[in-house]
């Protein structure tokens, strides 16, 4: 038979310590707590408030009667109460609410300080008739807002809610359903709840517990149990103390069960108080301890498993590590996993379970439970790497699929099984923009394994084959050279790719990324491409045994290969830069780099001839000594009709001087077009070709002879046009004479104008014209016939006036003239006949000369400081002397072009302005030694070419301009050679003043310190860019 067990849940509570002290002098009829403090309610009307230890604090009076309820609220500092007052007229009860604001304080006569009632409502209206109050309760919800209920004996429910202080209130009334048996009717407690956006009311009667729901208009109530109870929960045994009678609290309860052993006990209590899930989780687990240590493992993983969710599984699977306990601990992993509370710990742990176990069939249900569509309930890297691990690469590619982890199901393809063909039609079937990731990613297995295949699907991918439907969701094409990286080690694989990529897109926006890697491949030795930045001496030495196999006929296929390579460099050289385009579709600077790395000289050729270097150009041929070749450079380069430099022929004939080997063939060719185009004066040229010895006078003796019979004919022309134009102006000085002396006689019959004979008065001009005066109308003053002829005179000398005054066009004439010094002679012999005129436009126009050519102001450093000097040009195109000699020089122009940072390395190495004029001349081993020893990027040595071009350029024109003034002037008799001196420097030479017009004095700008004679002319001390520029005047 079942007997019922005794608990002993309750107690009985003496407060022997809550004793109330005196000051409460009536019987205690109601109290609350809340706030810290207690608050007392007297039959005499009187409120009284303790504190915490139930000392009085202070009293006052709330009612005239009895305080029958009174609550004190939690979120503000108010009480209210209800109790009787006086009867007022009128009123259906005496019966009232009072709401006091404890924080507010007014001062009666008797000096006590009693706090401040803010509100007074009558409860009973004639709406709400009056009836015994049973029990009071108030909600308090958003600020200012209560909700007040009151209930009666009659079963009904007084609510009022709204703002209290200021009496925007509302009333309604609520009813249990059981109040017709007027004996079990009076409400005698209630409860408020609050979910969500829903208020919930409970009320008990003896009778039954009803449940009103707030939410809607009027609330709804019903019925949750036909048990109630009564109000016997607190009783008052006398004035001074309370005697409280209370539930135990839920772990003293569960302790006592916990002892008994009762825990079947305990989790129906738990449940049946309806305690939260972490407290029953805590019975749950002492329960499956309990079990546990009576080793019964199935129970005990039952109770645990209820308890997922609140309990920390590592506490579980601590318990069940056991190898004989394994199917326990595979139980409850995969409750984990069910619940989705597993981590990737837990996934790795139960598939460890599955393949010790060797349960194929609960692994293929727990990986493909997730057929029918939704989230995974593992960690799906964590599957797949525990798999693999395994060895079941199956269900680890059907996870990564399943999942589209597309990264992860190619790396077990091609890095686990090596099936490349399958990871092929794998890429090939995915998106294009997936695909690309995925080949990006493992490009380099499939460009080692599958070059075609892998090269087929990049063509998909980065050309457009005008099928958008195909291309999913990819907006922007990718360019081939974000793919670049998997081709590191199969150079031959990427240059088909990239041929075959540029010929089918011709306008893509990387192409000359594209370009600069094709030029790379095409110009290799050994069609590799290691990056710059790791060329090392194992690299130059292998280029060197590489070309030394070439020279002894070994490597004939790789050489073959290699040429044609070259030749398709040459072609995208040539392709690649339009005749009508400025700037290539390449890195100019990265091509002249690869060309020099790789001895290609027709690329430097064609790229120098592009960019305006002749000097580089024929320099290449002087390194061949292709003699032929370097003729036709100088005649196609150094015709400065068409554009060229026609320094070319200097540096030809400086060449061919120093040669030190027979060259008399090239050298009568040479001969024979510079005479023919009057580019060198004899003079120069004899004194360059004197330094070669092997050379015989037999060479040069009919050039020679040629020239100097032109000199004895121009000379005799000369000659014949000074007697001429002597005559001319012995003739004009006469006829001048005449005029002043002589009386001029006129004897013309017949005015000119009108032919009618010539009558008074009559108008005689110098000219020997006559005139009628009425022919002449009001001009008088000049010849009408002679008139035209003299405008025309005075307009070329106001014309040639200006024009001596336009350094810009003189300039230009100097520039395109075939000899300059003609133009320069021209523009002194047409100055003004006036002589402070001509000294002053002379003096101008040779101090314009000196300052645009040579760009020195005044410097007292003399002739010295100059040697060795580069002319920089700045961002705005202004001119400004800056001197490269030392290395501190260097360093200064160094922190100018944004390069300071090797300052101190150029320093250490001693790198000076002769150091760099020397560096055009470099091999491609001496480039890669000195990037080598001053720790240089590429990047910034390739800004440091650009630089030193850019100087050079500038110094190539000015040395050409000052060469041809030299040219001319040797040709000349009287010629005095010097440098270029500031005023100050000139006054103090007396040779000076010995030699130099007065007009070049006063002018304050040059000086020429020796004389032709006593200086050895030759083209090595013109030639060097870094020379002081001369300039010769008789």
């Amino acid at each position: 038979m079942y007997q019922w067990r005794k608990f002993e849940f309750f107690e009985d509570k003496y407060a022997g310590k809550s004793k109330i002290g005196d000051e409460i002098e009536g019987e205690i009829t109601c109290s609350s707590s809340g706030r810290g403090k207690v608050a007392i309610g007297s039959d005499d009307g009187t409120v009284g408030i303790l504190d915490r230890g139930f000392k009085f604090s202070y009293g006052f009076r709330a009612h005239c009667s009895s305080v029958l309820h009174l609550q004190l609220l939690k979120q503000r500092n108010y009480l209210l109460t209800i109790g009787e007052d006086e009867q007022i007229p009128g009123q259906a009860s005496a019966m009232c609410l009072k709401i006091f604001d404890l924080d507010k304080t007014q001062t009666e006569n008797t000096s006590t300080a009693i706090p401040d009632c803010i509100q007074i409502l009558r409860i009973f209206t004639n709406q709400f008739p009056g009836a015994k109050i049973t029990s009071f309760l108030v909600l308090e919800e958003a600020p200012p807002q209560l909700l007040i209920a009151i209930g009666l004996d009659t079963g009904s429910i007084y609510c009022i809610e709204g703002d209290m202080a200021r009496e925007k209130i509302t009333r309604f009334k609520l009813q249990v359903d059981n109040a017709s048996y007027k004996d079990n009717a009076a409400v005698t407690g209630m409860g408020f709840r609050v979910e969500g956006q829903a208020t919930l009311l409970f009320a008990v009667t003896p009778s039954s517990v009803s449940l009103f729901t707030f939410q809607s208009k009027p609330p709804k109530g019903q019925t949750l149990d036909q048990i109630g109870c009564h109000v016997n929960c607190v009783a008052m045994s006398d004035r001074s103390s309370a005697l409280c009678v209370g539930e135990k609290d839920m772990e003293s309860k569960l302790d006592m069960l916990f002892k008994k052993n009762l825990y079947t006990v305990a989790i129906n209590l738990v449940q049946s108080q309806q305690a939260d899930a972490g407290a029953t989780a805590e019975v749950l687990m002492k329960y499956g301890g309990h079990l546990y240590s009576k080793q019964d493992y199935d129970a005990a993983m039952a109770q645990y498993i209820l308890t997922i969710g609140h309990l920390e599984p590592s506490f579980v699977i601590q318990k069940f590590l056991d190898a004989q306990r394994i199917y326990n601990l595979t139980n409850y992993l995969e409750k984990l996993h069910e619940k989705g509370v597993a981590s990737k710990d837990h996934t790795t742990l139960l598939l460890n379970c599955y393949t010790k176990l060797k349960d194929v069939e609960k692994l293929n249900l727990f990986i493909k439970s997730e057929d029918g569509g939704g989230e995974h309930k593992f960690d799906v890297e964590t599957v797949i790497r525990v798999c693999c691990a395994a060895n079941c690469h199956e269900h680890a590619m059907y996870v990564a699929k399943k999942a589209g982890r597309h990264e992860l199901f190619l790396k077990i393809l091609l890095e686990d099984l090596h099936r490349y063909d399958e990871a092929v039609q794998y890429i090939c079937s995915l998106e294009p923009s997936q695909a690309g990731l995925t080949v990006k990613e493992y490009g380099k297995i499939l460009i080692e394994h599958k070059p075609a295949e892998t090269i087929e699907i990049l063509m998909r991918l980065c050309i457009d084959d005008g099928k958008p439907a195909e291309r999913g969701t990819l907006l922007m094409l990718p360019s081939a050279v974000d793919f670049l990286n998997i081709f590191v080690h199969h150079p031959q694989s990427l240059m088909e790719f990239l041929e075959n990529y540029t010929d089918k897109m011709k306008d893509s926006p990387a192409q000359v990324e594209i370009h600069n890697t094709l030029l790379e491949l095409y110009l290799s030795h050994d069609l590799a491409f290691p990056s710059m930045s790791h060329i090392s001496n194992e690299d130059i030495n292998h280029k060197e045994d590489f070309s030394n196999g070439v020279s002894n006929g070994k490597f004939s296929s790789d050489d073959k290969g290699r040429a044609q390579r070259r030749e398709k460099g040459l072609r995208l050289l040539k392709s690649a830069w339009p005749s009508d385009e400025e700037h290539p579709l390449y890195d100019v600077d990265l091509a002249i780099i690869l060309c020099e790395m790789n001895d290609f000289t027709d690329g430097r050729l064609f790229l120098y001839e592009k960019l305006k270097l002749y000097k580089e150009v024929i320099s290449c041929y002087m390194q061949n000594h292709d003699h032929e070749g370097l003729i036709a450079c100088c005649k196609r380069l150094g015709d400065s009709g068409s554009g060229g430099d026609p320094s070319l022929w200097a540096d030809l004939l400086k060449y061919f001087g120093e040669l030190g080997e027979d060259c008399s063939k090239e050298v009568k060719e040479f001969l024979t077009y510079i005479e023919r185009n009057d580019i060198l004066p004899p003079i120069v040229v004899l004194q360059t070709l004197s330094q070669n010895p092997c050379l015989t006078l037999s060479v040069i003796k009919d050039y020679f002879a040629r020239k100097l019979e032109q000199e004895s004919k121009r000379i005799e022309e000369d000659r014949q046009a000074i007697e001429k134009y002597q005559e001319d102006t012995s003739a004009m000085r006469k006829e001048i004479e005449d005029l002043r002396t002589n009386a001029r006689i006129f004897q013309l019959s017949k005015c000119t104008a009108c032919t009618f004979t010539l009558d008074l008065p009559a108008v005689h001009f110098m000219c020997m014209h006559s005139f009628h005066q009425r022919c002449l109308g009001d001009n008088e003053k000049e010849c009408p016939e002679c008139a035209s002829e003299y405008r025309s005179v005075l307009e070329m000398k106001r014309s040639l006036e200006q024009n001596s005054k336009d350094q810009d066009r003189f300039f230009q004439k100097v520039r395109s003239a075939k000899d300059g010094f003609s133009v320069i002679a021209e523009y002194f012999g047409k100055a003004s006949s006036s002589s402070a005129t001509a000294t002053n436009v002379k003096a101008k126009a040779i101090s314009i000369l000196l300052n645009h050519f040579a760009g020195c102001g005044g410097d007292e450093q003399g002739p010295a400081a100059g040697a060795a000097g580069f002319l920089h040009l700045d961002s705005t195109g202004s001119s400004e002397e800056m001197r490269l000699c030392c290395t501190r020089d260097v360093g200064l122009w160094l922190e100018e072009i944004n390069l300071g940072g090797y300052r101190q390395i150029f320093k250490e190495n001693g790198v000076n302005g002769e150091y760099l004029e020397g560096m055009s001349m470099f091999t491609t081993e001496q480039i890669l030694r000195f990037i080598r020893r001053c720790h240089m990027k590429w990047g910034d040595f390739i800004t440091l070419c650009k630089e030193l071009r850019r100087i050079k350029g500038c110094l190539s024109l000015l040395h050409q301009e000052s060469l041809c003034l030299l040219e001319r002037g040797a040709k000349d008799s009287a010629t005095m050679v010097g440098t270029i001196l500031p005023l100050r420097s000139l006054r103090k030479s007396s040779e000076a003043q010995q030699t130099i017009p007065s007009c070049f004095l006063e002018a304050g700008t040059m000086t020429f310190s020796c004389p032709v004679n006593q200086t050895k002319m030759t083209a090595s001390y013109i030639q060097p860019l870094l020379s002081n520029f001369v300039l010769l005047t008789s």
